[in-house]
C-alpha cells in the first residue's frame, strides 16, 4: 500500500500521490523476467498491479503489456531500476488497453523484424490513456538503412510519451509518429529529448514527429507537442511533420536542426513559443506554413542558413483543388510577435512557386514581429500574396524587400543580448507599446512573462518581472534518472535538475488537470495557481515532501475561463508553467 495525501482547500478536493508507485490497496507488485511472464501476470492483473522487470539484458523480447488499469490506479511496468532493463536484439513493445504506464526501459542497438518498435496497441485494441515515460532508444536500427519502420506509433487516444530520449535513428521512417481516426486522439508528447537523427539522402520519410497522414489530414487530432528539446534532427526538411488539424506546437527548443517546423496537412494549428537556434548550421529552417487558419505567434527564431522552403519563416504557395498529398493554398494565417534574428533568409512568401503550386497565401496577417538581419532582402516575394495585412513589424539590418506598409516601420528595435545570448528588448527600444490590433491568444511572451497593454513589438515582452520561461536544454528533457549504459560519446546524456514542474494535462482544460513534479531531494514544497494579475487563485499543496515525482490534480469548478499560472515553489527554488482553463 502506498501513502496518498488529500488536500481540502476552499470546497476543492485535490490529491497528491506519487505517480510511480500509485496502486490501490492490495493490489501486488510481481517481478517479472521474460515476455512471456509478462503476458501471464496481465492476464490476471488488476487495477493498481506493477509488474517488476529484472535488471539485465532482454534478447528478441517481443513485449505485449495488455490490460485494464483506471485514472486512479494504473497498471504499471517498470523497469526494476530505472535504466536497468536493456531491451536488444529483434525486441518490441505493444502497449494495449486503458491507464497503462511503462516506465524506465531502454531499446539500444537492436531492430524490429516486424511492424513499428513500440506501438500503443496489441491485443486489446488501441490504446487510451496510456503512458511511456522515462525511456531511452537508442540506434535502434536495421541493416539496411531504406527499410521502414517506426520507432514509436500512438494509436488510440489521450496517451502521453514524456521524458524519453531517443538518438540515433539512421534509417527511413519517422521516430515517433500518431496515427489518426475518425475520432480525435488528444495526445500529449512533452520533456523528450530527440537526438542526431543523420541526414536520409535519396529518400523521404526522415521526419523526428509526424502527426497524422495525408490522406486523415482533414481531422482533428488535437495532439499537443510541447516541452521537448531537438538537437541535430536533420533527417529531411520536416523536423516536425503536422498532418493533421488542431494541434499545438509550443515551448520547444530546436538546436541545429537542418529541417523546419512544417505544417504541411491539415488546418488549424498553433506554434506559439517555440526557440529555433539554427547555429547557421546548412539547411536548418524554422517554421513553415501550409493550409488554414494557422496561428504562430511568440517565436524566437536565430541562426538559420537554409533557403527557398526551410528559410526562418515560410508561407508556401499552394495547388488548384489540390489533392490531399499536395499543397493546400495558406489562407487566413496569422504570424505576430515573433522575432527574427540573424537568418540568412528571413521570410519567404510564395515559396515553391511553379506552374503547379500557382496559388499565392490569401487574407493573411504579419503583424508585430521584428525582422533583424543583414542578409538582405528580409522578405523574399517569391510570389505576390493576395490581401496580405502588414501591421506594427519592425524591419532593421538592411533592405526590407519591399516598399513599407503604412502601419510598419524601418527601425533599430535597440535588441541587447542576454547572458544566455537572446536578443531582448532594450528600455529604450521603439517596439515598447508599440504593438497594433488586437490578439487575444498572445497573453504572456517568449518568456513566460505576462503582456500588458499596450504590448510590446516582437516575441520579448520588456519586463521587470522574473523569467519563468526559458530555452530547454538537455537538463531539462529525457529521463528523469540518467541512464548511465545508454550516453552519448561527447556527454549528450541530460543531468537533472533538483526541482522540475511539468506543464499540466490537459491543457487547455476544463474543469480538471494534472501537474506534475519531482524533486530529488526532500523539502517543503507550496504549489499555488495565480490569475494573471498575480492574485492567488488556490493553494494546491502546502507541506513537507520527500523526494520523488508526484501529480496534483487542480478542479477549477467554480473559477472563471481563462489563463493561469501555476508556481511549485520549495526553499529558494520556484518554477512556473502557464495552465488554460477553457469553458
Amino acid at each position: 500500500m502506498v501513502r496518498t495525501t488529500a488536500i481540502v482547500k476552499t470546497g476543492v478536493y485535490v490529491s497528491l500521490l506519487l505517480i510511480i508507485f500509485a496502486v490501490q490497496l492490495h493490489s501486488t507488485d510481481y517481478r517479472v523476467s521474460s515476455a512471456g511472464q509478462v503476458s501471464t501476470v496481465m492476464a490476471a492483473a488488476i487495477p493498481g498491479d506493477t509488474l517488476t522487470m529484472v535488471n539485465g539484458t532482454w534478447t528478441n523480447a517481443n513485449i505485449s503489456f495488455a490490460g485494464f488499469g483506471t485514472s486512479t490506479a494504473p497498471i504499471l511496468l517498470r523497469a526494476e531500476t530505472s535504466g536497468g532493463v536493456i531491451l536488444t536484439g529483434t525486441s518490441t513493445l505493444r502497449i494495449s488497453g486503458r491507464h497503462l504506464i511503462v516506465d524506465g526501459l531502454v531499446f539500444a542497438n537492436g531492430s524490429s523484424p516486424s511492424g513499428d518498435v513500440i506501438e500503443f496497441r496489441g491485443s486489446k485494441g488501441e490504446s487510451d490513456s496510456c503512458r511511456l515515460t522515462n525511456c531511452t532508444m537508442r540506434d535502434y536500427n536495421p541493416a539496411d538503412s531504406a527499410k521502414d519502420y517506426k520507432w514509436v506509433s500512438l494509436y488510440g487516444t489521450h496517451n502521453r510519451v514524456d521524458h524519453c530520449y531517443f538518438k540515433g535513428k539512421k534509417h527511413s521512417g519517422a521516430t515517433l509518429v500518431v496515427w489518426l481516426s475518425s475520432k480525435a486522439n488528444y495526445h500529449h508528447i512533452d520533456h523528450n529529448y530527440f537526438a542526431l537523427r543523420p541526414v536520409l539522402y535519396g529518400w523521404n520519410g526522415g521526419e523526428t514527429i509526424r502527426v497524422g497522414t495525408s490522406d486523415w489530414s482533414m481531422y482533428n487530432s488535437f495532439t499537443t507537442v510541447e516541452l521537448n528539446y531537438f538537437e541535430e534532427c536533420n533527417g529531411e526538411i520536416e523536423t516536425i511533420s503536422n498532418k493533421s488539424c488542431g494541434n499545438i506546437y509550443r515551448y520547444n527548443t530546436f538546436v541545429s536542426c537542418q529541417g523546419t517546423l512544417t505544417l504541411r496537412h491539415g488546418n488549424r494549428c498553433i506554434v506559439e513559443g517555440n526557440f529555433f537556434f539554427g547555429n547557421h548550421a546548412p539547411n536548418s529552417g524554422g517554421v513553415r506554413i501550409i493550409g488554414e487558419d494557422h496561428q504562430v505567434f511568440n517565436n524566437y527564431i536565430s541562426g538559420t542558413d537554409g533557403s527557398s522552403m526551410k528559410t526562418a519563416l515560410t508561407i508556401v504557395n499552394g495547388v488548384p483543388n489540390s489533392p490531399l498529398d499536395r499543397y493546400f493554398q495558406v489562407k487566413r494565417a496569422m504570424v505576430s510577435f515573433n522575432t527574427l534574428v540573424d537568418n540568412r533568409y528571413t521570410m519567404n512568401i510564395g515559396g515553391g512557386k511553379d506552374t503547379e503550386l500557382s496559388l499565392p497565401p490569401l487574407d493573411c496577417i504579419i503583424a508585430n514581429n521584428i525582422f533583424w538581419g543583414s542578409h538582405s532582402p528580409l522578405i523574399t516575394f517569391t510570389d505576390t500574396p493576395v490581401n496580405m495585412l502588414w501591421s506594427g513589424n519592425i524591419f532593421y539590418g538592411t533592405s526590407v524587400g519591399m516598399s513599407t506598409p503604412a502601419g510598419n516601420t524601418v527601425a533599430n528595435p535597440q535588441l541587447i543580448r542576454g547572458a544566455d545570448s537572446l536578443w531582448r528588448l532594450g528600455g529604450t527600444s521603439p517596439a515598447i507599446g508599440a504593438a497594433t490590433g488586437s490578439y487575444p491568444m498572445v497573453v504572456d511572451d517568449m518568456d513566460g512573462q505576462v503582456r500588458t497593454t499596450p504590448m510590446d513589438v516582437g516575441a520579448d515582452q520588456y519586463s521587470a518581472l522574473s523569467i519563468r520561461r526559458k530555452p530547454l536544454t538537455r537538463a531539462d528533457v529525457g529521463p528523469l534518472t540518467t541512464v548511465t549504459s545508454v550516453g552519448h560519446e561527447s556527454g549528450l546524456q541530460p543531468d537533472r535538475s533538483s526541482l522540475l514542474l511539468f506543464n499540466n494535462y490537459p491543457n487547455p482544460f476544463n474543469p480538471t488537470t494534472v501537474i506534475g513534479f519531482h524533486l530529488s531531494t526532500p523539502g517543503f514544497v507550496e504549489v499555488t495557481i495565480f490569475d494573471l494579475l498575480g492574485k492567488e487563485v488556490e493553494t494546491l499543496v502546502h507541506r513537507p515532501v520527500n523526494p520523488g515525482r508526484y501529480e496534483v490534480t487542480w478542479n477549477a469548478s467554480g473559477v472563471g475561463s481563462g489563463v493561469y499560472f501555476c508556481r511549485l515553489q520549495c526553499g529558494g527554488d520556484v518554477r512556473t508553467t502557464k495552465v488554460v482553463l477553457l469553458r
